[in-house]
């Protein structure tokens, strides 16, 4: 029921620098692993986080730090299904018992912000309406939606007295994470989303003042950014972006020069961190035409969280050379709540359940088996 992860030589100063406590902005870290956003779509009703929610999360707070499943800041910004959402007193009122059980345990949770954009369907949009975009581009792919998968469609470009109401919309989100007991939250603006559609020219044809230019393609995020710390300390926001990422159908001509004014630009706001994914998202770390995210991380002023592909021995590399500040761990984090003491002990993994990936309920999601005091698996706790 194991699978074994790559073997590992590290000294016991690397081990210990990786395992031990970090500072992270206000906080001490119990070690620089980081879980990253996972959608597990077990949400219900009214966008609510699942029954389940807290107990899955709990678990998995021997990280140094969570971010949480990708939660929409508005029922226009979803677009899976049930997905969960912080844009309701209700929303924030069951998350509060996902931060409480995560602080029980000595834990640290930060609540990704999400807009889709165009990657959505109009059977996820309230009234059953087109999703929005910087630009009336159809993406390649498709939706998962309450009936299973749906082409995507042209969305509707949104109007230029329209944009401050999403300013709003992350605002009034950021709020809520407040309310619902979050440490932090995470700009998601990475993976082919909202805020990166506005980014890349594949996606962004506008002519007026949030198209074109690379300028000009930035202002958005750096307003939602703008809109975040007027409600959270900068040093309890992050960011997450995925330069050379074609995830969701995203492009752009000419990324580096993109990037780097984005991020000299996020510099302004002096935040905790960014968010990096390191290649194609879920796929491989080396991508065509791509370029060296050691650029962005070397002009970035705050921390530095790498993703994407992670191990045991690449993740002690790295931080011996230096190269990233935290690490997060997507998929290995579905299967083993207790990662950080697998990793530590370079123990065997979990196999991964495919089937229960998204949606149902406890099984794929709350029963993977923990180690013993003694080395052997026991159940979920």
């Amino acid at each position: 029921m194991s699978s074994s992860p790559s073997p590992a030589r590290a000294s016991a100063s690397d081990t210990a620098d990786l395992f031990g406590p970090a500072p992270f902005g206000p906080y001490e870290l119990k070690n620089r692993i980081v879980m990253a956003p996972l959608t597990r779509s077990r949400a219900i009703a009214g966008d609510l986080p699942g029954p389940l929610s807290a107990a899955y999360y709990r678990q998995r707070a021997s990280a140094g730090l969570i971010i949480t499943e990708a939660t929409q800041i508005s029922p226009q910004g979803k677009g899976y299904a049930f997905t969960p959402g912080i844009y309701t007193s209700a929303q924030a009122a069951e998350w509060k018992k996902t931060t409480d059980a995560v602080h029980e345990e000595g834990g640290r949770i930060f609540v990704q912000l999400w807009h889709v954009g165009r990657i959505s369907h109009p059977s996820l949009q309230p009234g059953g309406v087109l999703p929005v975009a910087p630009s009336a581009i159809k993406p390649a792919g498709k939706a998962f939606t309450e009936t299973g998968f749906q082409e995507f469609v042209t969305p509707r470009a949104l109007e230029l007295a329209e944009i401050p109401g999403i300013i709003e919309q992350y605002r009034v989100a950021a709020r809520y994470a407040k309310e619902a007991g979050f440490d932090g939250v995470e700009i998601h603006g990475a993976n082919g989303y909202l805020l990166d559609q506005f980014l890349r020219d594949g996606s962004n044809a506008r002519d007026d003042a949030y198209g074109g230019s690379v300028e000009n393609r930035c202002r958005l995020l750096l307003e939602v950014t703008a809109a975040v710390v007027e409600i959270w300390d900068p040093q309890q926001v992050g960011i997450r972006l995925s330069p050379i990422s074609p995830a969701n159908d995203i492009a752009d001509s000419d990324p580096a020069p993109l990037f780097a004014h984005a991020v000299g630009e996020l510099n302004k706001f002096g935040l905790l961190y960014l968010h990096m994914i390191e290649g194609a998202t879920g796929g491989a770390r080396r991508v065509d035409g791509g370029f060296d995210l050691q650029i962005l991380r070397r002009l970035f002023n705050g921390l530095y969280i790498g993703n994407n592909g992670y191990d045991r021995a690449l993740a002690l590399d790295a931080r011996a050379a230096g190269l990233v500040d935290f690490i997060a761990f997507g998929k290995l984090y579905i299967a083993n709540p207790d990662l950080v003491r697998r990793l530590e002990r370079d123990a065997p993994f979990n196999e991964l359940d495919g089937d229960t990936l998204y949606g149902g309920g406890a099984k794929g999601y709350t029963d993977y088996p923990f180690l013993d005091g003694d080395g052997s698996e026991t159940s979920a706790k």
